[in-house]
């Protein structure tokens, strides 16, 4: 487990102050190296600063052609250990506009607190959270599962004690990964932009229209696509797939619970053994910007296949697709062949 992220510092607090008080003195540049530039006011349009990729993807989709969007989190970095240079802190405060999902980035939800931006949206308040464990899914002869995990010292246990910094109040963060959330979540993005640029909001509205259908057509093809399997159950690195499994009807199982670096005990490995024999299980699932080792291991000792779920935290060379869009087929794909779609 990184203890970076479970503890905010003092200095980074005081380097955020400072950052933002020698503001004058700095010269617009890109929020993430290699990023787009954060001082869009020069050309009429709206500076956007979003904390990592869904963001992102939201802002420039809805924001077209009247946004410059910048990235706190560059590609190939991941997003809950990100930490912010003085230099990236200090553009926070020249953003007309920035989106970030507080609870997932201890530094940028700092750092964007010390900002000031009258125009700050945080995604989590457009849709509902919840909390999610190491094991979730719709079955109700599942639910007592995760209380036995509990009393056994397992997962859940892990989950409360190192992940309470994980969403609000320990919920789980990851709602772009449920087509549906994410729509909604589009919906008051398109609605904020409208309010910060109004000169622009029919520009704004349409295309969130656009985008929700974009949504919706992908939410269509998951619920048809996952219907009808030979297994509910998927076993996955850690728990960044609740929301798509309880909106598609399966069962998650992961490794590791909401971090993607907390290390399994034995007993939840041996768990997940049982587990994938009694459910039929045939393929441990891992991501593309951590350490494949654990699922590896976890696979070779059941004697199961591996494959890739992208939690879409970024798009990279590794990622299969340009896009959140395309990276979310590919995940339907990659179900559709783990479970058993008929």
């Amino acid at each position: 487990m990184n203890v970076r992220r479970l503890i905010p510092t003092a200095a980074l607090a005081g380097s955020v102050t400072l950052a933002l008080v020698a503001l004058s003195a700095c010269s617009p540049s890109d929020a993430a190296d290699g990023g787009g530039g954060a001082g869009g006011k020069g050309d009429g349009k709206l500076a956007v600063i979003a904390s990592f990729y869904p963001m992102q993807y939201l802002a420039e989709e809805i924001g077209g052609t009247h946004v410059d969007v910048s990235t706190l989190t560059r590609p190939g970095v991941e997003p809950h250990d990100l930490e912010l240079g003085t230099r990236q802190a200090a553009q926070l405060g020249e953003a007309d506009y920035i989106l970030y999902l507080k609870g997932l980035q201890p530094a940028v939800d700092e750092a964007i607190g010390a900002a000031g931006v009258k125009n700050t949206v945080d995604a989590a308040t457009l849709t509902e959270l919840e909390k999610h464990g190491s094991e979730v899914g719709h079955s109700h002869g599942d639910e007592h599962a995760g209380e036995e995990h509990a009393e056994d010292g397992h997962a859940e246990e892990h989950a409360g004690e190192e992940h309470a910094d994980e969403g609000e109040a320990g919920t789980d963060p990851h709602i772009w990964l449920d087509p549906v959330k994410y729509a909604e979540v589009a919906k008051g993005v398109g609605a904020s932009l409208e309010k910060a640029d109004p000169d622009n909001a029919d520009a704004y509205r349409k295309n969130t229209t656009a985008l929700v259908e974009r949504l919706t057509t992908l939410d269509t093809a998951f619920e048809k696509g996952l219907a009808d399997t030979s297994t509910k159950t998927f076993i996955t690195t850690h728990s960044a797939f609740g929301y798509l499994a309880e909106r598609y009807g399966l069962k998650q199982e992961s490794i590791s619970g909401l971090s993607p670096e907390s290390e399994p005990s034995p007993a939840r490995i041996k768990e997940l053994r049982s587990i994938a024999a009694k459910d039929k299980v045939g393929t441990v699932f891992f991501e593309t910007l951590v350490s494949d080792r654990t699922a590896k291991t976890v696979a070779a000792d059941s004697g199961l296949k591996t494959d890739v779920l992208d939690p879409i935290e970024g798009i990279t060379k590794k990622s299969k697709g340009a896009d959140y869009v395309e990276v979310m087929e590919s995940n339907l794909a990659a179900l559709e062949k783990a479970l058993g779609a008929k």
